[in-house]
């Protein structure tokens, strides 16, 4: 495996750039719940807002209606995975995701990421076609 080359967060509201180095852990600890079928994230991430049962059923429900089975993100999935500054408060984030049938599918992972202090704050949206 190569090494990974450190990326920041970047504050740009004019354009996306790659997911920073430092938030890959976490969104790979959500992912890995959805895989598992955990999407209430029920035992908790640090960092992670607790998901609404509404999300949680509106992803379960997205991911059994696509038909493919959702697996834990590989390396190449920060290859294409963008986040952008939305000013003043937070970046819109978007992960490509993989299933075990097709590899890399047409399904992201869409989250919002806020600073809180010197804390990071990820709240999950929506996993979906865009």
């Amino acid at each position: 495996m190569e090494r990974e080359t450190k990326q920041d967060a970047i504050k740009d509201s004019n354009a996306a750039h790659p997911i920073a180095t430092a938030w890959r852990p976490t969104l790979r600890e959500v992912v890995k719940c959805f895989a598992r079928g955990d999407f209430a994230l029920a035992a908790g991430i640090s960092g992670v807002a607790p998901i609404s049962p509404s999300t949680a059923t509106q992803i379960q429900s997205y991911l059994e209606e696509y038909g493919q089975t959702l697996t834990e993100l590989p390396d190449q999935t920060w290859e294409k995975s963008v986040a952008q500054w939305v000013s003043p408060s937070h970046w819109e984030i978007l992960v490509d995701l993989w299933t075990a049938e097709a590899g890399k599918s047409d399904l992201v992972l869409a989250a919002r990421v806020f600073e809180i202090g010197t804390e990071l704050r990820f709240e999950i949206d929506s996993v979906h076609v865009p």
